[in-house]
């Protein structure tokens, strides 16, 4: 007769042919490891008397029968099937969404490309104040170069990042600014960030050209991946060179990402890798600097 369990990680009742007592395999609703129970013995019941048989079709109640296991068997084995494939097709959502956040840093690296075109060099990490202090960031330089004109416009330069003035632009969510497997994507946060510091590219509000990197723009960080920092994409906040730790991390100081085994990362010559957590400390601190004369290995 059938078996119906449920599963003792989220409850999920399920009824399958007592063909499968005892096999294990992925719960088909949180994909943990569950082993359906033995059959229930068939007891006697001697406390009333066994009811008479009533007449019938040997045949129509054998047939009957035999359908209803058959369609039994079927919706288990469905079930498993169904349990065996959830983690091949999350494994593909997964895969298209770190694709679309390498495409998001081409973007934003096309961007920089542009604003260099137009004005020199690249943009500074952010614009201070009149006390040095930073004010607006490179994310908002960028709009206009990430076909954002109505926004930049809308933006009022004389007034702090966080203003009342400027809050219809800040609170406005722009996914190129968002990795796609963040689940707070729904917020204006962002994704990415420079590293700046001392011999870096982003060194406080001084702009860099492309020339000043001698190090080869094929092998200088420019954008990388951050994750659960909150930061609004419109603040002046970068990470600090003197201040990184690897492995790479979610939140804190370091870059990071919800990309399983590493992040994306935006080279100054527009290219995009994939920097696994495995990459070598002197290695990555070879690519943050910009003309640091380090020898870099492969990445």
């Amino acid at each position: 007769m059938p078996i119906e369990f449920s599963c003792p990680h989220c409850g999920k009742r399920t009824l399958v042919a007592d063909q499968y007592a005892g096999q294990s395999g992925p719960c088909s609703a949180c994909g943990q490891t569950i082993t359906i129970p033995g059959a229930p013995s068939k007891m006697l019941d001697i406390s009333q008397p066994a009811p008479m048989p009533r007449p019938t079709s040997t045949g129509a109640g054998v047939g009957l029968a035999i359908v209803a296991v058959c369609i039994i068997g079927f919706l288990g084995c469905g079930g498993i099937l169904v349990a065996l494939l959830l983690p091949a097709v999350q494994s593909a959502r997964e895969a298209a969404r770190r694709s679309q956040c390498s495409n998001n840093l081409k973007q934003i690296a096309l961007a920089f490309h542009n604003y260099h075109d137009t004005y020199g060099t690249f943009p500074p990490a952010y614009i201070a104040d009149e006390n040095g202090q930073p004010k607006h960031s490179w994310r908002v330089l960028l709009l206009p170069f990430l076909e954002q004109d109505p926004l930049y416009n809308m933006y009022d330069f004389d007034e702090p990042w966080d203003s009342p003035v400027n809050a219809l632009v800040t609170n406005t969510v722009l996914p190129v600014y968002q990795c796609p497997s963040d689940p707070n994507s729904f917020a204006p946060t962002t994704n990415y960030m420079v590293i700046a510091g001392t011999g870096t590219v982003f060194d406080g509000d001084q702009a860099t050209g492309i020339t000043n990197i001698t190090d080869g723009s094929s092998n200088t960080l420019l954008v990388v991946e951050v994750a659960g920092t909150g930061t609004n994409w419109a603040e002046p906040v970068d990470l600090d060179a003197g201040n990184l730790t690897l492995p790479f991390a979610r939140g804190g100081s370091s870059p990071g990402s919800f990309h399983p085994g590493g992040i994306n990362a935006a080279m100054c010559d527009g290219s995009v890798h994939f920097l696994t957590n495995s990459l070598d400390p002197q290695t990555f601190n070879a690519l943050i600097t910009r003309s640091g004369a380090e020898m870099v290995q492969s990445f």
